[in-house]
């Protein structure tokens, strides 16, 4: 789109969608993949509704994997900063209705910002939703059907579109690191003991399974943009 068409749209619609992500290790697969799918899910859930998705915001909080490189983190600070300055430049040319969609569990705080922001005083309503896609209800659902408590970097987030050509996955599954022990790790200790950056679980599935996980995905999405607004 070009600025004149988003212009056009605002005569008849104030909804946008705004994907945010992360640059960060997953194993065998992108540094680029929670970006990739953030900006993938909306886009295909927005598209047959018209609504505008900006491009993805690729950098969000991941200081845990700061020792893997390419990995790259924001300051909390940074990363709502930024989220808040987007929120605020929309409003300003005429957008009331904004649907962020996360791929990174490091930016959930939005989602607390989003509930601050809304509630500023302002002479018009505004709405802002936050959904992690990738967990919510129904994709969540769907995935533990196939194998429980996915890992960060592995078979979960293995999509073709997050897949580097030429790499070859490892067989088989992997234990799972410890939830409660992960966030009183260092960046050293992360790589240390996740080895190849898989935190548990298998390394890939058939597509079959990933197509019904991506489908889920993106009909929840969908829903959020059109049944999820209060007003």
């Amino acid at each position: 789109m070009n600025w004149q068409a988003v212009d056009e749209y605002l005569q008849h619609d104030d909804r946008i969608v705004i994907p945010v992500g992360s640059t960060e290790q997953h194993g065998f697969l992108s540094l680029g993949t929670d970006a990739i799918l953030a900006e993938r899910v909306a886009v295909e859930a927005a598209e047959p509704l018209g609504i505008p998705v900006l491009p993805v915001l690729p950098f969000g909080v991941t200081p845990y994997l700061a020792a893997f490189p390419g990995s790259i983190t924001l300051r909390l600070r940074t990363f709502l900063s930024a989220v808040e300055d987007i929120l605020d430049c929309l409003e300003g040319q005429g957008f009331r209705r904004f649907a962020i969609v996360n791929g990174h569990g490091g930016n959930t705080a939005a989602a607390d910002l989003c509930k601050e922001w809304t509630a500023k005083t302002r002479p018009h309503r505004v709405q802002a939703q936050f959904l992690s896609w990738y967990n919510a209800p129904r994709t969540w659902a769907v995935a533990e059907k196939y194998e429980s408590d996915p890992g960060h970097g592995s078979w979960f987030e293995n999509f073709p579109w997050t897949r580097i050509p030429g790499v070859e996955m490892p067989g088989g599954r992997k234990p799972a690191l410890d939830r409660r022990k992960i966030a009183q790790f260092s960046p050293a200790d992360v790589r240390e003991q996740s080895g190849d950056g898989n935190f548990g679980g298998s390394y890939e599935l058939g597509d079959d399974a990933m197509n019904e996980i991506w489908e889920t995905g993106v009909n929840e999405v969908r829903d959020m943009l059109t049944d999820g607004w209060a007003f």
